[in-house]
């Protein structure tokens, strides 16, 4: 089973930027989609980002494309997601998941880590 740890997380000011990793233990299947996810206070959960198992390919919703960057670096099992241009309304507990397919952010996430807070100050 695999197992996800997030790191990285912290404070930043608006427009400013900050890396997120996630380690993964465990197994891996080769088709495992990893993605980045996550919640505000009093909000529902949303996917921000996902990556295929080759990380050729990527997918990310309107209003995080062209700051957030996902990447994977398989040899080291670790997942990034580099952000940029932050804003205050981003400030969220961010999670890493695995999936096993990578067809939506449901299928991406059944596996997830215990998040890392990311706080943006105005």
């Amino acid at each position: 089973q695999m197992q996800l740890k997030e790191s990285g997380g912290g404070s930043a000011q608006t427009g400013g930027s900050l890396r997120l990793s996630c380690a993964a233990s465990g197994f891996l299947a080769p088709n495992d989609c990893m993605g980045w996810f996550r919640q505000a206070p009093g909000k529902e959960r949303e996917g921000v980002a996902r990556i295929s198992a080759s990380g050729k390919v990527t997918r990310y919703p309107s209003f995080v494309k062209g700051r957030f960057t996902i990447s994977r670096d398989n040899a080291k099992n670790t997942l990034y997601l580099d952000m940029n241009s932050l804003k205050p309304e981003e400030t969220a507990m961010y999670y890493c998941a695995g999936g096993h397919s990578f067809g939506s952010f449901e299928s991406c996430s059944t596996t997830w880590g215990q998040g890392t807070q990311v706080t943006v100050s105005s």
